[in-house]
């Protein structure tokens, strides 16, 4: 039995947009109607946890009313004839609900939460640290076991991303590398391709241009739905 070729797929807000997922990066900073500062950094977290924990909440019901759309599930297909490991920058759990069965989530997961006294970040966290409340609220004086204050289960702006060297190790491994949805600006997700081997083809799919000078990058530039398509045409 031959071994199946490793495909990376790295994705970004791109890859959620058309099942009505919101970014920022497209609207004058602004996510929902908030400053980013206030609601996706370690500070805002500090200056105001109540408002930080409202604005999850409707984020985390959003989620629930939205479906996964043809880009994540063609991504999923792709296990069929390959090893696919999805490494993504989106929080929300849309690969998942599509099928895929490996997923490094860079950013957290939106759908969980943890003390906010939890853990050294670089160290990871435990399925005993770390709770999934699927579409639920979370306030002021909701407790984790521990007793301390629950916080989403988010890494934020200023805080370490503790899962990117395993990132980096699958970027290593791939035969192949797919980048979908992402602008390729927020780092250290933006530098992943680099750890991509000197002879592995590398595709991104966007319909922006991208800051990307690459002779092993081809460029499809398209929404994620309309990409992926033409991606599994070159298979």
């Amino acid at each position: 039995m031959s071994v199946k070729k490793k495909i990376v797929v790295l994705t970004g807000a791109g890859v959620s947009a058309e099942s009505g997922i919101t970014t920022f990066r497209d609207s004058d900073g602004l996510w929902e109607n908030h400053k980013v500062e206030d609601v996706a950094s370690i500070e805002g977290w500090y200056r105001n946890p109540a408002m930080v924990l409202d604005f999850y909440n409707q984020r985390r019901a959003q989620l629930a009313e939205v479906k996964p759309n043809a880009a994540h599930l063609a991504i999923a297909d792709l296990e069929k004839e390959y090893d696919v490991t999805v490494v993504t920058q989106n929080v929300d759990n849309l690969h998942e609900r599509a099928g895929s069965t490996r997923i490094i989530h860079l950013h957290g997961e939106l759908t969980k939460v943890r003390p906010e006294n939890c853990c050294n970040e670089m160290d990871g966290f435990s399925e005993e640290t770390v709770f999934d409340i699927g579409a639920g609220p979370v306030h002021i004086s909701d407790l984790a076991p521990n007793g301390a204050q629950l916080r989403p289960h988010i890494v934020w702006f200023g805080e370490a991303v503790p899962k990117i060297e395993a990132a980096i190790d699958a970027v290593e491994a791939a035969d192949m590398l797919l980048i979908v949805g992402t602008s390729l600006q927020v780092y250290p997700a933006a530098g992943l391709y680099r750890y991509a081997g000197m002879d592995t083809p590398i595709y991104i799919i966007d319909p922006k241009d991208v800051p990307v000078r690459d002779p092993r990058v081809t460029h499809i530039k398209d929404v994620a739905t309309k990409g992926m398509e033409m991606f599994t045409t070159l298979l």
